[in-house]
């Protein structure tokens, strides 16, 4: 059964992973998009979510891709109003936030399917599967890009609830709780501000895991050239690399096939959302978010230079 399917959220993100996804995919039927400023040829477009619920009843699923600040209220209005939710990252602007809207889901009997994209990288199931069965001694996260390229001219994202750098970094911790066979907890950070923003342009963090191991993670926005986006993890019998944000798989050295066929990150979320709507089952891991909220408790807070957006 295709599921019709609305879109709110008409920014770089939709544009460039979820439309395409969700053209290419039998199961979607793009039925409507809501967007303050912009529309999408050739679909039903409504300046905001009341509209376009509201104008389109038969509606099964409701994909949100604004802004973090905005997800709460728009993932329950869309549940409360009987449809499937899926969420872009991070989650939302508060741990509660998700929380609650888990508990409003399962109330329901929808599916809510908070994602995170980079698990469903290439090299991330064959990572995880190798780290299984083996002693870890160490690991280190490199996650550094370019705001100016990722997110031009976008204010949210120094705002409060915006993330800052921990944007793109949470990405790293959402593969680093996937990859991981025991629970990492955040001892330590330093969090660097602009004195004119008020979200971290970049992020050192210490973690260690519930049997020992000391995790380091380093996060910068001020990236130029190539950008980073690895793990490092060192074990008692060889070293792996998770890198380009974990479509690249790497042991000892030697870089890892993928399975010949497997899809983009996109296109195997919502071949996700489509099994979890059939089988009526939510998604929920908030373990990334809830290591992005301890960094800022632990946090010491550092003044950098201004940044210009």
């Amino acid at each position: 059964m295709r599921l019709k399917i609305g879109l709110l959220g008409i920014g770089k993100i939709a544009r460039d992973q979820h439309i395409p996804a969700l053209n290419a995919n039998p199961r979607y039927d793009l039925a409507a998009c809501a967007s303050r400023n912009t529309s999408v040829s050739g679909v039903p477009s409504f300046p905001d979510l009341d509209t376009m619920l509201a104008a389109m009843p038969d509606l099964a699923c409701v994909s949100i891709c604004t802004p973090p600040q905005a997800h709460f209220e728009a993932a329950l209005t869309s549940l409360r109003a009987g449809k499937h939710v899926m969420l872009e990252k991070p989650p939302a602007a508060t741990t509660r936030q998700i929380a609650l809207l888990a508990e409003e889901a399962a109330r329901r009997n929808l599916t809510l399917f908070q994602t995170w994209h980079s698990r469903f990288a290439h090299g991330v199931d064959a990572a995880r599967d190798w780290l299984r069965t083996r002693k870890i001694v160490s690991g280190k996260i490199v996650w550094k890009e370019d705001v100016h390229f990722w997110h031009p001219g976008q204010k949210w994202i120094w705002e409060p609830g915006g993330f800052g750098v921990f944007d793109p970094g949470i990405n790293a911790l959402s593969l680093l709780t996937t990859i991981l066979p025991r629970e990492v907890c955040v001892e330590s950070a330093v969090l660097e501000f602009p004195e004119n923003q008020q979200s971290p342009i970049a992020a050192q963090i210490r973690m260690r895991s519930e049997d020992g191991i000391e995790i380091g993670a380093d996060f910068d926005f001020r990236q130029k050239g190539e950008q980073s986006w690895d793990i490092d993890i060192k074990t008692t019998t060889g070293q792996l690399k998770l890198s380009k944000g974990g479509a690249v798989l790497a042991i000892d050295g030697r870089e890892i096939p993928h399975e010949e066929g497997l899809a983009g990150e996109y296109p195997r979320l919502y071949q996700r959302f489509a099994e979890l709507v059939d089988a009526g089952k939510s998604e929920v891991d908030w373990r990334p978010f809830q290591l992005v909220a301890d960094s800022f408790l632990v946090g010491e807070r550092r003044i950098v230079a201004p940044h210009t957006i």
